[in-house]
Protein backbone atom coordinates (compact mmCIF):
# COMPACT_ATOMS: atom_id res chain seq x y z
CA UNK A 1 0.00 0.00 0.00
CA UNK A 2 1.10 3.49 -1.08
CA UNK A 3 1.38 6.39 2.08
CA UNK A 4 0.29 8.43 -0.53
CA UNK A 5 -3.15 6.52 -1.66
CA UNK A 6 -3.82 6.14 2.13
CA UNK A 7 -3.53 9.24 2.77
CA UNK A 8 -5.12 10.56 -0.34
CA UNK A 9 -8.21 8.54 0.33
CA UNK A 10 -8.40 9.91 3.84
CA UNK A 11 -8.22 13.31 2.88
CA UNK A 12 -10.68 12.56 0.75
CA UNK A 13 -13.08 11.40 2.82
CA UNK A 14 -12.53 14.52 5.40
CA UNK A 15 -13.01 16.78 2.64
CA UNK A 16 -16.32 15.32 1.95
CA UNK A 17 -17.25 15.45 5.64
CA UNK A 18 -16.81 18.76 5.54
CA UNK A 19 -17.98 19.72 2.85
CA UNK A 20 -21.30 18.13 3.79
CA UNK A 21 -21.32 19.85 6.68
CA UNK A 22 -23.17 23.34 5.99
CA UNK A 23 -25.96 24.34 8.84
CA UNK A 24 -24.49 21.85 11.17
CA UNK A 25 -23.67 22.40 14.74
CA UNK A 26 -20.38 23.84 15.80
CA UNK A 27 -19.17 20.81 17.66
CA UNK A 28 -19.72 18.79 14.25
CA UNK A 29 -17.57 21.83 11.96
CA UNK A 30 -15.24 21.70 14.46
CA UNK A 31 -14.49 18.22 14.34
CA UNK A 32 -14.59 17.94 10.65
CA UNK A 33 -11.75 20.42 10.28
CA UNK A 34 -10.03 19.06 12.73
CA UNK A 35 -10.14 15.84 10.72
CA UNK A 36 -9.38 17.44 7.96
CA UNK A 37 -6.43 19.28 9.28
CA UNK A 38 -5.08 15.49 10.32
CA UNK A 39 -5.73 13.86 6.70
CA UNK A 40 -3.89 16.90 5.44
CA UNK A 41 -0.29 16.67 7.97
CA UNK A 42 -1.00 12.56 7.25
CA UNK A 43 -0.63 13.20 3.57
CA UNK A 44 2.25 15.67 3.70
CA UNK A 45 3.81 13.61 5.97
CA UNK A 46 3.61 10.32 3.66
CA UNK A 47 4.65 12.16 0.70
CA UNK A 48 7.91 13.30 2.63
CA UNK A 49 8.41 9.30 2.79
CA UNK A 50 7.12 8.92 -1.04
CA UNK A 51 9.66 11.32 -2.51
CA UNK A 52 6.94 13.25 -3.62
CA UNK A 53 7.19 16.23 -1.33
CA UNK A 54 10.91 17.43 -0.39
CA UNK A 55 11.95 16.09 3.03
CA UNK A 56 12.34 19.11 5.65
CA UNK A 57 12.78 18.53 9.28
CA UNK A 58 10.80 21.75 10.30
CA UNK A 59 8.42 20.64 7.44
CA UNK A 60 7.77 16.75 9.35
CA UNK A 61 7.60 18.40 12.85
CA UNK A 62 4.14 20.85 11.90
CA UNK A 63 2.36 18.09 10.26
CA UNK A 64 3.54 15.80 13.15
CA UNK A 65 2.47 18.03 15.72
CA UNK A 66 -1.11 18.22 14.41
CA UNK A 67 -1.81 14.69 14.48
CA UNK A 68 -0.39 14.43 18.22
CA UNK A 69 -2.65 17.76 18.98
CA UNK A 70 -5.52 16.35 17.44
CA UNK A 71 -5.49 12.73 18.56
CA UNK A 72 -6.36 11.07 21.59
CA UNK A 73 -8.28 13.10 24.55
CA UNK A 74 -8.73 16.24 21.95
CA UNK A 75 -10.30 13.48 19.56
CA UNK A 76 -12.70 11.89 22.03
CA UNK A 77 -13.80 15.64 23.41
CA UNK A 78 -14.67 16.13 19.55
CA UNK A 79 -17.66 13.34 19.76
CA UNK A 80 -19.55 14.36 22.53
CA UNK A 81 -22.52 11.84 22.70
CA UNK A 82 -25.41 14.27 21.60
CA UNK A 83 -23.49 15.23 18.46
CA UNK A 84 -23.79 11.70 17.04
CA UNK A 85 -25.78 10.34 14.21
CA UNK A 86 -27.55 12.12 11.25
CA UNK A 87 -26.85 14.49 10.21
CA UNK A 88 -23.70 14.09 11.30
CA UNK A 89 -21.12 11.13 9.98
CA UNK A 90 -20.41 10.30 13.09
CA UNK A 91 -22.58 6.83 14.08
CA UNK A 92 -24.70 6.42 17.16
CA UNK A 93 -22.34 3.90 17.74
CA UNK A 94 -19.40 5.08 18.87
CA UNK A 95 -21.79 5.69 22.24
CA UNK A 96 -22.79 2.10 22.34
CA UNK A 97 -19.17 1.02 22.24
CA UNK A 98 -17.49 4.20 23.47
CA UNK A 99 -14.72 2.09 25.53
CA UNK A 100 -13.51 0.79 22.03
CA UNK A 101 -13.95 3.90 20.01
CA UNK A 102 -11.64 5.61 23.22
CA UNK A 103 -9.23 3.06 23.08
CA UNK A 104 -8.45 3.76 19.07
CA UNK A 105 -8.53 7.53 20.10
CA UNK A 106 -6.17 6.77 22.80
CA UNK A 107 -4.01 4.41 20.70
CA UNK A 108 -3.40 6.85 17.99
CA UNK A 109 -2.58 9.74 20.56
CA UNK A 110 -0.13 7.55 22.21
CA UNK A 111 1.37 6.63 18.41
CA UNK A 112 1.17 10.14 17.21
CA UNK A 113 3.18 11.58 20.26
CA UNK A 114 5.80 9.30 19.66
CA UNK A 115 6.06 10.63 15.79
CA UNK A 116 5.75 14.44 17.20
CA UNK A 117 8.35 13.28 19.64
CA UNK A 118 10.53 11.59 16.66
CA UNK A 119 9.88 14.64 14.58
CA UNK A 120 11.40 16.85 17.00
CA UNK A 121 14.50 15.04 16.95
CA UNK A 122 14.07 15.28 13.03
CA UNK A 123 17.52 14.84 11.14
CA UNK A 124 18.28 17.00 8.06
CA UNK A 125 17.46 14.35 5.91
CA UNK A 126 15.56 10.63 5.87
CA UNK A 127 17.32 8.09 7.43
CA UNK A 128 17.09 4.28 7.49
CA UNK A 129 16.11 4.13 11.86
CA UNK A 130 13.40 6.78 10.13
CA UNK A 131 12.38 3.54 7.37
CA UNK A 132 9.82 1.13 8.06
CA UNK A 133 12.62 -1.77 6.65
CA UNK A 134 11.59 -5.25 5.63
CA UNK A 135 11.30 -6.46 9.43
CA UNK A 136 8.29 -4.69 10.07
CA UNK A 137 4.54 -5.93 8.81
CA UNK A 138 3.05 -3.69 6.77
CA UNK A 139 -0.30 -4.25 8.44
CA UNK A 140 1.09 -3.28 11.76
CA UNK A 141 0.58 -7.06 12.67
CA UNK A 142 0.94 -10.49 11.48
CA UNK A 143 -1.48 -12.88 9.68
CA UNK A 144 -3.07 -13.96 12.62
CA UNK A 145 -4.20 -10.14 13.74
CA UNK A 146 -2.04 -9.96 16.67
CA UNK A 147 0.25 -6.88 16.94
CA UNK A 148 4.27 -7.20 16.76
CA UNK A 149 5.57 -7.11 20.26
CA UNK A 150 7.35 -3.96 18.96
CA UNK A 151 4.72 -1.87 18.67
CA UNK A 152 4.40 -2.41 22.61
CA UNK A 153 6.79 0.71 22.80
CA UNK A 154 6.11 3.08 20.11
CA UNK A 155 8.92 5.13 20.68
CA UNK A 156 10.86 2.65 19.34
CA UNK A 157 9.76 2.19 16.20
CA UNK A 158 10.47 4.17 12.95
CA UNK A 159 8.57 7.62 11.97
CA UNK A 160 7.35 6.00 8.87
CA UNK A 161 6.15 2.63 10.74
CA UNK A 162 4.04 5.10 13.17
CA UNK A 163 2.38 6.89 10.68
CA UNK A 164 0.84 3.87 9.10
CA UNK A 165 -0.43 2.37 12.53
CA UNK A 166 -1.89 6.05 12.94
CA UNK A 167 -3.27 5.83 9.14
CA UNK A 168 -4.51 2.27 9.92
CA UNK A 169 -6.59 3.50 13.08
CA UNK A 170 -8.28 6.36 11.05
CA UNK A 171 -9.37 3.61 8.87
CA UNK A 172 -10.67 1.19 11.64
CA UNK A 173 -12.10 3.94 13.21
CA UNK A 174 -14.34 5.47 10.19
CA UNK A 175 -14.73 1.81 9.29
CA UNK A 176 -16.29 1.12 12.23
CA UNK A 177 -17.99 4.72 13.37
CA UNK A 178 -18.49 6.77 10.66
CA UNK A 179 -21.59 6.80 8.12
CA UNK A 180 -21.19 8.25 4.65
CA UNK A 181 -23.30 11.48 4.93
CA UNK A 182 -26.02 11.90 1.90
Amino acid sequence: MKWAAAAATLSLVCTCSVVAAGGREPIVEARQASMKEMAIAAKTIAEMFDGKLAYDAAAFRVPAETIRARSGPALIAEFPSTTLGAPSGARLEIEQARPEFEALANHMGTLAEALAAKARQAPAGITGDMRMGSGLAMGGGSLLGKRPAAEADPPKLPAEHLLHLILQDCSSCHSKFRQKVQ
